[in-house]
């Protein structure tokens, strides 16, 4: 083998070639997200056209296998004509040439999402089977392609009324973890679509579940804000809402719509040419601080500042509900994935343009004004009063000799946050055999009783009340809601031990839902674990196999030799353990199994929570209903 490192050693992947070997680099991975990346990518080219004037329908189809998709639009059609220098059809060179598109110098289109010239080619690249079918000057014309290849130059396919392009593609199995397509996830996306495009009709057949959707909101915006207090069962503080439409002379354009709710924290969904920028970015800065500016301005002008109550950013922001839709010419995005906005020039323009319109409206509206003063305010002591309730749970520094811990808590003799864990056990009798099989260096235990408070339908002061949740914050000692601090906090893996049953899922959940309301940063910096413990022991012979659950029992059975006879021991509870037990199959980080709880989709986590934990009983109702029929067994 020769270990000569010379010019032939340097590999040149150009196009299609990069793309399949590093796929995250365009569309983020090769998850769920970045399979639906792929679907929003030929999407967006669609209402690119609708945003542009040119079309009016999108229809999106997802075909039986549930990995196949169709998206067709009515607008101008891919140019097919032969183009210049590439001497074959612009329409295979749109499809397999990274960097090549008609939307950079803005004489095809004003404002688009797609503005590389990578998109559509990615996707072709990226999966196995892929087809376009352009329709303009009165036909039809058609090519397929293999893994970003084309089989065969573009052909006529006959004749064809009206104009648009429809793409058809099914993703490379060997690239993705999973080629499956999420149909909740696309029609919740899609009216996402609608809500942002007034006027526009989109159409989602899912032949999956063999149900059809249609999506038109002529109030854009408006109507997007009263779905989505809807959704997350929230309520207005202010009746009135502040809207603005407005394009300035650069061609920056703004839509806005604000609500002032019951909430404990700001929300912002932002959109730069109907893309979803979930990282944020400049037009969002521009959004906050006109919103900070407009509000001081009015206070200070009607002299309505609290005495004795500094009321932050945070304060003035808190409940305020915006969907905030811009159109820039020329996006700069941060990657491909187009997270989030970075133009600069976009931050001051629109809070020049945004706050004399929202001083003018305080003014115009004093009483509503005066409204949302007086929640900055409430919130500003509410503040005060949950930063003096956490300082009496706040621990002192983990070197302290002082620790005011939990009585139940068994803690490690290590003081390097890095190498510590606190494993959150149901019971006192699992927490007697985890705190028996632990290491004792770097392993603390911390028992439940019971189940916990559900965070999401109490107030702070009772969370803050309640013995167990404050046991948990005490033990993890950095803090929570404003007063989190990740520098205090005593352990980097946090591990949730429940019983494998209905009762243990029960807990784990209710203790997510106080983990995402109070102490989301956890979870977001992948602090997070679920231990998946096993429900049965099987022994066959002197070899010992550990079964997660039912399915996972059969196929270890399945495996087993025809004429093996072996002896199950299903676990009632993690208390039924021998220590010895419960260290080999759970604790030890080199034999355990751990799940690590991640915040993919931070807006699709907020409705769920809601949904599930929250007062309004009507949605469990509605999501139990809508999914009776997965149920295959229930654990009474």
């Amino acid at each position: 083998m020769s270990n000569a490192y010379d010019a032939s050693s340097i590999q040149v992947l150009e196009g299609i070639e990069h793309v399949r070997k590093r796929p995250a680099m365009y569309i983020g991975g090769t998850d769920a997200g970045g399979l639906h990346h792929l679907l929003w990518e030929i999407v967006d080219n669609a209402t690119d056209e609708a945003l542009n004037g040119h079309a009016n329908k999108v229809t999106v189809i997802l075909h039986k296998d549930g990995e196949t998709v169709t998206v067709d639009d009515n607008g101008r059609g891919i140019p097919v004509d032969i183009h210049p220098k590439k001497g074959v059809s612009a329409l295979e060179v749109i499809l397999t040439t990274l960097g090549a598109g008609g939307k950079f110098d803005g004489a095809n289109y004003d404002t688009s999402g797609g503005l590389h010239g990578v998109g559509s080619s990615a996707v072709n690249a990226l999966a196995q089977h892929f087809e376009a079918r352009v329709r303009r000057d009165g036909k039809e014309y058609f090519q397929e392609y293999r893994k970003g290849r084309p089989k065969a130059p573009v052909a006529e396919a006959g004749p064809a009324r009206g104009t648009g392009t429809r793409i058809t593609f099914t993703p490379d199995r060997t690239i993705f973890d999973d080629t499956q397509f999420d149909p909740e996830r696309i029609a919740r996306q899609l009216e996402e679509k609608a809500f942002l495009h007034s006027g526009l009709r989109v159409v989602f057949r899912d032949q999956v579940n063999k149900v059809n959707h249609e999506f038109q909101h002529d109030g854009g915006l408006v109507d997007y804000l009263a779905a989505l207090l809807k959704r997350r069962e929230q309520r207005k503080v202010v009746d009135s809402i502040f809207t603005v439409n407005k394009t300035d002379d650069d061609g920056l354009s703004v839509e806005l719509a604000v609500a002032w709710t019951d909430a404990s924290r700001e929300k912002i969904l932002s959109y730069v040419n109907a893309i979803p920028t979930a990282d944020g970015g400049t037009h969002e800065q521009g959004w906050r601080e006109a919103l900070l500016k407009g509000l001081r301005a009015f206070i200070e002008t009607h002299s309505l500042a609290p005495r004795g109550v500094p009321l932050t950013a945070d304060d003035l922001r808190e409940g305020v509900l915006s969907i905030l839709s811009c159109r820039v010419r020329d996006p700069q995005f941060q990657g491909q994935t187009k997270g989030r906005l970075n133009n600069a020039e976009v931050r001051s323009g629109i809070d020049a343009m945004v706050r004399p319109l929202f001083e003018q409206w305080l003014h115009e509206n004093r009483s509503t004004g005066e409204q949302i003063v007086s929640r900055a305010v409430q919130a500003a002591r509410a503040r005060i009063a949950s930063r003096q309730a956490a300082n009496k749970v706040r621990r002192k520094s983990a070197t302290s000799s002082k620790l005011a811990l939990p009585g139940k808590l068994a803690d490690c003799s290590s003081t390097d946050p890095q190498e510590c864990e606190l494993f959150i056990v149901e019971g006192d009798s699992a927490g007697g055999s985890a705190k028996q099989g632990r290491d004792r260096r770097t392993q603390a235990i911390l028992p439940l009783r019971g189940k916990v408070l559900n965070a999401e339908q109490a107030t702070l002061k009772k969370v803050l009340a309640n013995e167990e949740l404050n046991n948990v914050v005490t033990a993890l000692g950095c803090g929570l809601g404003v007063d989190f601090r990740e520098d205090r906090l005593r352990y980097q893996r946090i591990v949730l031990l429940m019983d494998a049953d209905s009762d243990g899922h029960h807990i784990t959940t209710l203790l997510l839902t106080f983990l995402f309301r109070y102490m989301r940063q956890l979870i977001e910096l992948g602090y997070i674990y679920l231990a998946l413990p096993p429900l049965y022991r099987i022994n066959v012979g002197k070899q010992t196999y550990w079964a997660l659950d039912e399915a996972d029992r059969a196929r270890i059975l399945a495996d087993l030799p025809a004429r093996s006879k072996p002896e199950i021991t299903r676990f009632k509870g993690l208390g039924e353990m021998p220590p010895k037990t419960l260290f080999q199959t759970t604790l030890d980080p080199d034999n355990r199994r751990l799940l690590q709880v991640t915040l993919d989709e931070p807006l699709a986590a907020e409705n769920t929570v809601s949904d599930l934990m929250g007062k309004d009983a009507s949605q469990r109702y509605r999501f139990i209903m809508e999914r009776a029929d997965q149920a295959e067994g229930l654990d009474i």
